[in-house]
């Protein structure tokens, strides 16, 4: 089952997509008119930004803005979240209001159905546990470890992912097919650290209390919920033990293990794989069988542990799964753990924001029809649409002229930019939603059936050649993303928004914010990561070994630097690890130094323009605050600490600061002196694109 997890990203946009090829285009200045969007009494005037750039922009701004009780962060994204989460709300209020004489079967029909049951507070008390009492009573019955495995196999069907996970992806020997992909899981703890680290022991302690009362919201008597989160802890520490830690699935070797039917039933002889695809009706000789050591341990488990611990963890995990779209005691259950214990989050969201995600988790690219529709004029996309050809033609001079690179490699380094696609705002096809059935009044039925209905089309992609413009992210969702295996840069119209990006802004701050971040997503392709793969999406060895001892002695400087940083000033002893957001980090430093090129380029066609100063600052100076500007942000300690376990971002306030510290134009920009905090000296900065 799809996980609706408090940590995850809950404000999702779809916008459109239109797809154009990478090539150059004339460089233009601001349009005229285009001035100051920036205030720039934000700034910090006791600060410096030789000293600490993230200081002078934004710790002013930080003061002056609390985090929200019902939030774990504030900052630049968390305020364009809001303001796109209050558009999305009067669009599904609207489609509720008007569902039931909507166009029958029609995207707002089903939207504001879905909404509305998610709405209606009293049916959902009423109902209670009522809901997940059949799945329950299944559980109850399982008396042996065949049917244990017979029970995870058909909850596939139904689009319920339980100990594992499974759905398509891009081949990476051919990136042209889609094979299908089973991945580990089954963990509720962020990582498997947290399961033996003695650091969370009140983790694992608030995590057991959770489990026991989420038994006992269900009807099992306390004894007995307890004996149950016992078990449950038990078992997820067995399969924590054989999962990799997120640092570790960074490396595609270890999310690439491609088996027969045959070979898979020889990891898992408990588990049937070839029942398990006939009864998805997917005809499959191969597949990706990713982690076998999980897979292995998964299997043991299935013939040694007793019966009644697979009963707890699978009624535990049908419970925890299902408890959004449950009474409120259930919703308030999960808060008090997921977002309270373990995040450090005060208060619950309203209501109306939690239904608003279940919509977005559910139909997310339905939303973004009616989204789009009112969002993002043709003005904004065209200015976008250029930003990102001259940002993309940036990267290719860098490409050109990376001193450290052989010519070999750097051909091919070319060629794979050639075949990169960048698509802005939202799909050219919007995805069909016939088959979806949403019923009226029933907000958990609903919620299963675009489960199933949203794994189904994704394993209907295993056997098909891979589509280059779909979309994985929903056009209204504060986010960009750059994919390996179709090598194009997405840029849903929802990032495309102030503080990122200003329709009428001036170029110093549009390239600073999203010149940088679509700097950062085409960086990809080249990162530490993205470089294994070539133009088409296949994982390939395009590099001369030279240039690739090269690349990874540039890349470990880069790596001390961030494991050198301990940002949380409660946890002094945590560090950021260096290794995790590796790919991050490299794409935020080649996307400033990219951005940087291509609003150069654009102010070296208008000289009138380049020597203009706003508010008293320099074009670069501009383009640096507004860089540093988009990554302001207050987090909770707890919340930040998850983050430093398991995300593969560094810290916001890092990520501020070390790409610029990096940068010689950043000192030139500032008039920064050689022994400033945020100089480098020259042998100890990292370039690498």
């Amino acid at each position: 089952m799809t996980r609706f997890h408090p940590l995850k990203a809950t404000a999702f946009i779809v916008l459109a997509v239109v797809l154009f090829s990478v090539r150059e285009a004339p460089v233009k200045a601001a349009p005229p008119g285009g001035g100051s969007v920036f205030d720039v009494r934000e700034l910090d005037e006791h600060s410096n930004a030789c000293e600490n750039l993230d200081t002078f922009v934004n710790r002013k701004w930080i003061a002056a803005n609390p985090i929200p009780d019902d939030h774990t962060s504030w900052g630049a994204f968390d305020q364009l979240m809001e303001r796109n989460l209050g558009i999305q709300h009067d669009i599904v209020e609207d489609a509720a209001l008007h569902a039931d004489q909507a166009a029958r079967g029609s995207v707002a029909q089903k939207i504001g159905w879905l909404y509305r049951a998610g709405m209606d507070e009293s049916a959902l008390e009423k109902a209670g546990a009522d809901p997940v009492k059949p799945a329950l009573r299944a559980i109850a019955r399982l008396d042996t470890s065949e049917e244990i495995a017979g029970y995870i196999l058909k909850g596939f069907v139904a689009g319920e992912q339980h100990v594992f996970n499974f759905g398509s992806g891009a081949d990476l020997e051919d990136g042209t097919k889609q094979i299908g992909f089973a991945t580990q899981g089954g963990l509720s703890l962020p990582t498997p650290a947290y399961y033996v680290d003695a650091r969370y022991a009140d983790i694992r302690a608030a995590f057991t209390d959770y489990v026991s009362r989420s038994l006992e919201l269900s009807g099992i008597p306390q004894a007995d919920a307890a004996r149950e989160a016992a078990d449950v802890i038990a078992l997820e520490t067995q399969i924590a033990s054989a999962s990799l830690s997120a640092a570790e699935l960074r490396n595609p070797a270890n999310v690439y293990h491609v088996v027969s039917i045959d070979e898979a039933s020889r990891v898992t002889p408990h588990f049937n794989w070839k029942a398990f695809f006939a009864g998805q009706h997917l005809a499959v000789d191969t597949f990706s069988l990713s982690q076998p050591k999980f897979f292995a341990e998964f299997d043991r488990l299935l013939a040694s542990a007793p019966p009644r611990q697979w009963q707890a963890y699978l009624r535990f995990h049908t419970i925890d799964d299902a408890s959004p779209y449950l009474s409120n005691a259930f919703a308030a259950n999960r808060f008090a753990f997921y977002g309270k214990a373990l995040s450090g989050q005060p208060a619950e969201s309203a209501r109306w924001k939690r239904v608003l995600g279940v919509v977005n988790e559910s139909m997310g690219q339905a939303l973004g029809q009616l989204y789009v529709a009112r969002e993002f004029s043709p003005a904004a996309k065209q200015r976008a649409e250029a930003l990102t050809v001259h940002v993309l033609a940036a990267l290719k001079q860098r490409i050109e002229n990376a001193d450290w690179m052989t010519a070999e490699t750097r051909r091919k380094a070319i060629e794979k930019w050639s075949l990169m696609v960048a698509k802005v705002g939202y799909p050219d096809h919007w995805r069909p939603w016939d088959g979806l059935v949403i019923q009226p009044g029933d907000y958990y039925g609903s919620v299963m059936a675009a489960t199933r209905f949203n794994y189904e089309y994704d394993i209907g992609h295993i056997g098909r050649p891979t589509d280059r413009s779909e979309w994985d992210m929903p056009p209204q969702r504060v986010n960009a993303y750059y994919s390996r295996s179709t090598n194009t840069v997405n840029l849903p119209a929802a990032i495309l928004q102030p503080p990122f990006f200003y329709e009428g802004g001036d170029d110093a701050i549009n390239y600073g914010g999203a010149g940088a971040l679509i700097g950062h997503e085409a960086t990809h392709g080249f990162d530490d990561r993205g470089r294994q793969y070539d133009g088409n999406g296949k994982r390939a060895d395009w590099w001369t070994a030279e240039d690739e001892t090269e690349f990874k002695r540039r890349a470990s400087i880069l790596v001390d630097q961030f494991n050198s940083y301990a940002p949380i000033k409660e946890k002094p002893d945590l560090h950021v690890n260096g290794e995790l957001t590796l790919g991050e980090n490299i794409a935020d430093l080649g996307g400033l130094n990219i951005a940087y090129d291509a609003l150069e380029n654009a102010l070296a066609s208008n000289p009138a323009e380049a020597r203009k100063k706003i508010d008293g600052y320099t074009q670069e100076q501009r383009f640096f605050i507004s860089s540093a500007r988009i990554w302001r942000n207050n987090i909770r300690p707890k919340s930040a600490e998850v983050l430093l376990n398991a995300d593969k971002h560094a810290p916001t306030s890092l990520r501020a600061i070390v790409a610029p510290s990096n940068s010689a134009a950043f000192a030139a920009a500032f008039k920064c002196g050689k022994t400033a905090p945020m100089v480098r000296p020259a042998e100890k900065q990292v370039k690498i694109w």
